[in-house]
This record gives C-alpha cells, structure tokens and sequence, in this order.
C-alpha cells in the first residue's frame, strides 16, 4: 500500500535525525567557513522538512490505526508513565 510509511521510512526519519543532529554540532563548533556553514544550514532545513514529512505520516498512520469503525476518532489524552 503506497498510502502507509513503510519501516523504511521509520529508518530514514532516523537516518536525517542523526544527520541533523551532527549538523548542528558542527555548526555551534564554529569551525566552519561561511559557504561550509551556508551549505550546512541548507541541508539541514532540507533534512527538517525530511523529518517533519516522516512525522506527519506517523500522525496519520497513528490517527487510521485508532480510527472507529463509524469512521470518528478514538480520543484518548496521552498520560506519562510515572514510574518512567
């Protein structure tokens, strides 16, 4: 089915998280020549869209599994476990 993220997806959502992450080590380092950094702050929007894109999949992945059978939503408030 081409409408649900594949466990692909999942991988390369962690994939771009990382890749984000070590990013923005380099730049608060401060190591980096201007273009370095300019091509740097360019791949990382490009790698939070990535990553919003993989998110909002999830979302709606997550909103089919808990959907109703008469198609309204199953609300129910997430509640921390306390013992976490």
């Amino acid at each position: 089915m081409a409408d649900q993220p594949s466990t692909t997806s999942i991988a390369d959502f962690e994939k771009s998280l990382n890749e984000l992450e070590r990013l923005v080590r380099d730049l608060e380092q401060g190591e980096l020549s201007l273009e370095q950094s300019l091509g740097a702050f360019e791949q990382g929007v490009k790698l939070t869209r990535d990553c919003q894109q993989a998110l909002k999949a999830a979302e709606q992945r997550i909103e089919q599994l808990v959907q109703l059978e008469d198609g309204s939503l199953q609300s129910t408030p997430f509640k921390p476990d306390e013992n976490a």
